[in-house]
Order: structure tokens, then sequence, then C-alpha cells
């Protein structure tokens, strides 16, 4: 491939709801492109972007898949994002790396919440986008429902750019609204199609939607305003470029139209994206700090610059090894060049680096500015972290990834395997950031964490199939809190006589609750020596185990004073040890005795779904004794937020799946812990029994 300039790039990345078709898009994409020689799909398992074994089983993309390719002048590096809910992480590193964003939309269903999540990471990234109607040869394919639809939700800078001729099953032609020419198709074609004049039906309509493109450009600028009210139109090289400015600072999101499957508009596509996106060059600087931590630094996409890239992935290929997906700000990053990792500050040799197209890889010595490539065997690099040349070090901003809205617990099939599970969690997770995992002390289990059931599917598969390791799938404990309603106090005698030395304890105690969230307390109050001053941290430390073992559920104690004010002790006898076991019993006694509740963890959710969908989910969170906190209308979509119990919400992102037919989604974090109700307690105290006593029966 020759050398290839800053300018001369389109970076891009393909976002969209779920079975919105974009693996199926760059497969058209691919093929018209002539990069490969026929088309596969999904179905047959052969598409170049869904190529891990578990995509192909599942007919679902799960990773980011890197492309490349070249299309006239211009060379365009393609990431074809995963569209379902539970790898939105994947879409969100993709967008990160690159300048543009399509949004691929359903021609039947449009905007959904799916793409509400893709555009809003794209609107934080300041990316410019296109958006692409898809499927027009679908029976109930409606380009003009989903231009209202996008319009009502975007505003006016959407703008149609492109028209199809003869949407549904009989969609054969896409009308440039910039050429004003129809561009005729043949069916599972070679997608390049055949121009000419519009058809008579369709004038009437081109003409309009042309005046309105021609108006919205016109509006962004005086002097392209001046000479629209002047001549009635815009010529069509002033046109595109003031399109394309507009595009670039965001202030109109062009339309565009195809159906990948049939391989229809996807000529007309490239072209759009090579005049209306913006190259690394237009994108301008990006900004990154010092190492040093201080100002800031601004880094022009210049080949000649000292270099600066950033991981923006880890994936591992058989018979490769790690990959790391770089994109490249700044200067020429070069094999066999040694360089800094400023985000670990450790130095990286750069070994052998693809130009990837799924899983077939190409070698380069260099990826100049705004290039993206792959890097193999990095020893210590991490997805986020920054290589760049040691004359001038700088740390690009991280990402901030989607959080967990799922937890599992898992234990190992077999014995010993213990070790093997956490090497390979933890290599999943390099992999995949939005992945989690630790081992809860408290619960006394191995928790893993993740965007739904079908993400910690695919880490499950991938223990069995790279690391040998079988686990098998628990509900996670509940951590409960205890703590107590009023004050009460308590003395506790610990003695012992066996012979010799005996034990002498004896310790009073008040306990009071303290408002929620200021912790636990010790106070000494203990005057005239009744118990001597050297045996008081023991007294502390016995209240203190105490703390982490409470009276009705073995959960631990938070918000209580304890208090010791009174004891005495024996000249002989007394003793640390009996003074720790006098003050954790004297501890225990009182909270018995001081009306002790148990606490719940509670989490403020929010649901995302369809409109017709609002009154099932609030129903169902009523049901999940959910308190509704209010509603937000987004578009065509409701945002129900709630608290909710945990307790509550075990397997619920499968739940809301099934009841909205795939189009709800939701987000959850941690709010605050409150009493559980009478009626849950038994219950809850009954499960913590038996546990307790499966635990310690051995």
């Amino acid at each position: 491939m020759p050398s290839t300039t800053p300018a001369d790039l389109r970076n891009v990345a393909l976002v969209g709801h779920s079975a919105s078709g974009k693996t199926t898009l760059s497969e058209a994409i691919l093929f018209t492109a002539k990069s490969i020689t026929r088309m596969g799909t999904i179905t047959d398992g052969n598409t170049v972007s869904d190529y891990h074994p578990d995509e192909i089983q599942r007919e679902v993309s799960i990773s980011s898949t890197l492309m490349h390719f070249e299309w006239g002048e211009r060379r365009i590096n393609l990431i074809d994002t995963p569209g379902y809910t539970d790898f939105t992480g994947e879409a969100k590193s993709g967008l990160s790396a690159v300048d543009n964003a399509v949004v691929v939309l359903n021609g039947q269903n449009g905007m959904e919440v799916g793409t509400e999540i893709v555009w809003s990471y794209a609107e934080e990234f300041n990316l410019p986008r296109a958006l692409v109607v898809n499927g027009l040869q679908r029976e109930h394919a409606d380009f003009d429902g989903v231009l209202e639809q996008v319009r009502e939700r975007l505003g006016n800078g959407a703008v149609a750019v492109q028209l199809p001729a003869n949407p549904g099953e009989g969609f054969n032609a896409v009308i440039d609204l910039i050429n004003m020419q129809q561009t005729t198709y043949e069916s599972a074609g070679d997608g390049r199609g055949t121009s000419g004049a519009i058809d008579e039906s369709y004038q009437d309509e081109a003409d309009t939607l042309r005046e309105q493109l021609v108006e919205a450009v016109a509006e962004l600028n005086e002097e392209l305003l001046e000479k629209y009210l002047e001549d009635g139109d815009l010529d069509q090289d002033t046109l595109v470029t003031g399109l394309r400015n507009a595009v670039a600072k965001g202030d109109i999101f062009p339309i565009l139209c195809a159906d990948a499957a049939a391989n229809i508009g996807t000529s007309q596509l490239l072209d759009r994206l090579v005049d209306l996106m913006a190259s690394p060059v237009e994108r301008g600087a990006t900004q990154a700090t010092p190492d040093s931590g201080d100002g800031s630094l601004s880094l022009a996409p210049d080949p000649g610059d000292p270099m600066a890239s950033r991981v923006f992935k880890l994936t591992s290929e058989k018979h490769i090894g790690e990959l790391s997906f770089v994109r490249v700000y700044s200067g020429t990053l070069t094999s066999g060049t040694d360089v800094m990792n400023t985000t670990q500050s450790h130095g990286e040799r750069i070994g052998q680096m693809y130009h990837l197209t799924g899983h077939t890889r190409s070698e380069t010595h260099e990826l100049v500015a705004g290039d993206i490539g792959a890097l193999v065997k990095l020893k210590g690099t991490h997805a986020g972290d920054t290589l760049c040349d040691k004359t001038r070090q700088a740390v690009l901003p991280a990402t901030e990834l989607p959080k967990p809205n799922i937890r599992v617990a898992i234990s190992p099939r077999s014995k010993g395997d213990e070790d093997k599970i956490g090497d390979g969690l933890h290599s999943i997770h390099e992999e995949d950031p939005t992945f989690r995992f630790e081992f809860d002390p408290e619960l006394h289990q191995t928790l893993i964490f993740g965007q739904g059931e079908l993400h910690l599917e695919v880490v499950i598969r991938k223990l069995k199939e790279r690391y040998h390791v079988e686990v098998d799938q628990e509900e996670p404990r509940i951590p409960y809190r205890e703590t107590i309603k009023r004050s009460a106090d308590s003395t506790y005698r610990h003695k012992k006589q066996s012979g010799g030395r005996g034990q002498f304890g004896e310790v009073s105690i008040r306990v009071e609750p303290k408002p929620r969230g200021e912790d636990n307390e010790f106070v000494n109050e203990v005057v005239g020596g009744v118990i001597p001053s050297k045996f008081i941290p023991a007294v502390e430390k016995g209240v203190v185990e105490a703390l982490e073992d409470g009276v009705l559920t073995h959960s631990i104690v938070v918000d209580v004073q304890a208090t010791v004010f009174d004891g005495s002790h024996h000249a002989v006898d007394s003793s640390e040890i009996a003074f720790k076991i006098a003050g954790g019993g004297a501890f225990k006694q009182a909270m018995e005795k001081a009306s002790p509740m148990l606490l719940e963890p509670i989490y403020s959710v929010e649901v995302t779904v369809p409109d017709e969908y609002m009154g099932d989910v609030m129903g169902d969170m009523s049901g999940r004794r959910g308190r509704i906190q209010g509603t937000e209308t987004i578009g065509h979509f409701t945002v129900v937020k709630a608290r909710v119990p945990l307790a509550e919400l075990f397997r619920y992102s499968t739940h809301l799946r099934s009841m909205t037919g795939g189009r709800g989604l939701h987000t959850r974090e941690f709010s605050h812990y409150e009493e559980v109700p009478a009626d849950e307690v038994s219950k809850v105290k009954e499960d913590a029994a038996k546990r307790w006593e499966e635990e310690h029966s051995s």
C-alpha cells in the first residue's frame, strides 16, 4: 500500500443499535471497495468482522473489529462495533479512537435505545456524525418515517443528503441530493451501480429535500447565505465544502440510505464518507497532559512531530498472542524503536505492527499521525495507556467506560483451579476493562461483574476454552448490614479458672445509634482505674471484632457508638485476652437489647425503554419493592428512575430484555442502605443461619 498522509485518512466507527446491520454494512463496504472478493453473511458465519467463535455461534458482534481499505485517493480505517448493549464498552473504546461516527439505523425501527447510547458516546468525543438508514429493501421499511423521527430527536441539524427510490422490496436506487443524480444498483451486485437522471416520479421530492439541504448549509455561513440568496442555489463544490465544514463542527448530521444485505447504496455511502467526513488534519490537535501532570500539550497530527499514541484495545489472537490496537495522534510510530509508556512509567520496544482487516494482517513498518493499527507483544501496556517519544512525554486522557450492570458469583468445579481462574479473569479484564472481578471476603464468594448475562457467559466460555477451567454460576450473596434503633447497655464478665493462673475481665458497654453513614465509634469513659488503661485497647479490639459479626445475620455492624464506661479487673488473672473477650461479649449483649435492625443495599436504577413499555417497567419495579423516583422523556423513549433493593436485581438485565423485546436497557449505581421490611427479615435471617451452619459445620 502506498504511503499515506494524515489528510488522506478517514477514521470511521460504525455504531448503532443491535441488528441495525452494521456488520453486514461493513461486509458490503469491503466488497464494494474490492478489499474482499465475496460478501459473507452473519448466518453463514463467514463475515470479516464477526470472526470469533462466540460471534459466529451467537450471530451477534461481541468485539470491535478494525478494517482498512482504499476508496479513490483515500484510505479508510473502519471499526465495526457491537450494538448489543452487553458490549457497549467495545463501542465506546472504538469511538475513542476515530474521527467520525456513522450511526446505522434500522429502516423499520429508526432511532432505538442502543442508538441513544452510542449517540451520547459520539457526543462525548465531539465526533462528526452521519446516519445511514439501512435495510430499505425490507417490506416495512419507512425512510420518510425514520427521517421524521430523526429530525424530531436531533432537530434541524439532521438533513437528508440522499433519497431512496422504490423503498421496500423494490428498493434498487439512491438519489443523491448533492449531485442530483440517481444511481441504480443490481441487488446483491458489486455495490457500485450506474448513475443517471432522477426518475420523474421522485423529482419533486428530490427538489424539496435538496432545497432543505442547501438552506441548512447556507444558514450556517454568512457568505454562503448571501450567495444562496443571490443565486437561489449553491453549486456542487460550494455545497460539499460548506456541508463538510458543518459536519465537522457538529452543526449538520447528514442522513444517507442503503440496504447492506443487497449491497445497494454502498458506493455512494463511500463517496460521502470521503467527501463529508473529517480527516485527522481537519479534526486538529489533540490535547494531552505532560507526564509531570502540570499544564497541557497540544498534539498536532503532523508525522514530523514527536510521536504520541494511545492503545485503545487489547485482544488475544491464536498464533500471535496479544495484540494492542493503537491510534497515533502525532508523529510517526515506527517498528524497531523504543518508546515510553507514560501511563505506566516504563519503556516499550515496538516490534511488529500491522494494518488489520478482521483477522487478516498486513505488516507495516510505520503508522503516521492519524493512522490506526495493531502492535504485537508489548510487555506491560494496558488498554488506555499512552505510548510516546521520549523527547516529548505526554499522557492522553483515559476513556471512562460503562459501569457494570450485573454481578454473578462463580466457583470452580474442580478443587485446585482457583489460581487458574484468577489468572484467567485477570487476563480477560486486561482485554475487556468493562469486565471486573473480585473475591469478596465478607461474602466468601468470587464475584464477576459485567454489562449483562451474555457478557458474563462469554467470559465464562473464555475461561473454559483458553484456560481449561470450568466454573459454576451462583446467585451472589447480599452484603447486608446491621445497626440499632435505640441505646442500651450491658455488662459481661469473662471468668475462667482451670488451675494455675485464671482469666478475668469484666466490661460494661453502652451502645447508641449514630446517624446513617457516620460509621462506628469507640469511646472510653472509664474512670478510677476500674479497668487499667493498658487493657482498654484489648476491649476496643473485642468490640471491633464483634462489629464484623452482627447478632441477626452475622453481617457487619454500622453506625454504632460503643462506650466502655465501667468494669472490674483482677490483679493476677486479668489479661488482654480476657478483656478482649469481655469487650466483645458486652457489645453483643448490649446490641441485642438495643432493637437491632437489618439494613440492605439500595441501588439507583435508570431504565430506558420505548414509551409503550413504560407501564410494564413501572409495574415490574413496584413488584421488586422499588420506589419510582420519576420519569424523563428523551425522544420516543422514557427513562424510568427508581430505587430498588439489590436483592431484587439478580438477572434483571435478562428480565428487562425479555419484557421489552430487547429494546430496553438499564444502569444501576449504589445509593444507600436502608432498613429491610419486617416481612423480609425472617427469610434473610433463615438463609443466613443456614449458610452459617454449613460454613462452620466442619
